[in-house]
């Protein structure tokens, strides 16, 4: 189970159901409806998360009902139990899209694949991550031009926070030697570094704007993070997780033209 798996809503009265069709009967979806109803849960949201799965979000005020359902599903031949716990930020997110946000693979479960095509599905899902207190850091991988900050700057909108670029291409160059006390205001702001440029031209009093960031109790996204594990001091254990965005799912997110332009730079 992923870090973002784990962050689920703590209410012990909210769970989210999930089955596989096996077998698509007339009556079926009315059947399981039905026996939400006998056992004593109410359905809040109900979608398909995939071609041939349902996922529910279901009340209760008797949280023994839940080993009693687990049990009837899977006595089922039509359907397969594929979910039954607390919510996570997902499964709320696959509710409300209608797919799963997909992960990397099995084992790098830190990071979060997403193209073009769903960029709402990606404002709503760094929004929600961008709402929540305290500090975490978020890496943002993509080619040039795909959209990576105007996302950012979406899901800063969504979270109802300001945002402010540390490192930035997005209009001119920028590259902050100081911060000033307002834009400290971690309850506030989003905090958006571009790692390439940070790590590639920033001078020492840049870093030490950057490391008074990273330090702050605050939301930070940052954007082309190999690069800035590459050549500055942090490491991945910066991250707490990593976003890739890509034009199609076959798209490769490649550095060499920044490389090139590194090697510009430090001659």
């Amino acid at each position: 189970m992923s870090n973002l798996d784990a962050e689920t809503d703590r209410s012990h009265s909210e769970f989210y159901f999930q089955y596989h069709i096996q077998k698509n009967r007339p009556g079926l979806l009315g059947d399981i409806a039905s026996l939400l109803g006998m056992l004593g849960f109410n359905i809040i949201q109900l979608g398909s998360v995939s071609d041939t799965g349902r996922g529910f979000l279901l009340t209760t005020d008797r949280p023994e009902s839940v080993e009693v359902l687990r049990l009837m599903i899977e006595a089922m031949e039509d359907v397969k139990l594929t979910g039954l716990r607390e919510p996570s930020l997902r499964d709320r997110i696959a509710l409300r899209h209608g797919r799963f946000i997909e992960r990397a693979d099995e084992t790098e479960t830190r990071t979060y694949r997403f193209v073009r095509d769903e960029l709402g599905v990606l404002v709503d899902f760094l929004g929600e991550l961008l709402k929540r207190p305290g500090r975490r850091v978020i890496g943002v991988r993509g080619q040039p031009r795909v959209g990576k900050t105007e996302s950012i700057v979406a899901a800063s909108v969504y979270a109802n926070r300001r945002w402010t670029f540390v490192s930035s291409t997005l209009l001119k160059q920028t590259l902050l030697k100081d911060l000033p006390d307002y834009e400290l205001d971690s309850d506030n702001f989003v905090y958006i570094i571009d790692g390439a440029v940070s790590s590639l031209r920033g001078d020492e009093l840049h870093w030490r704007v950057v490391d008074d960031v990273l330090a702050l109790p605050a939301p930070v996204v940052i954007e082309h993070p190999d690069i800035f594990v590459k050549h500055s001091h942090y490491g991945w254990d910066t991250f707490d997780m990593i976003i890739e965005l890509r034009r199609n799912p076959e798209e490769l997110i490649q550095y060499e033209e920044y490389e090139r332009e590194a090697a510009r730079w430090q001659d």
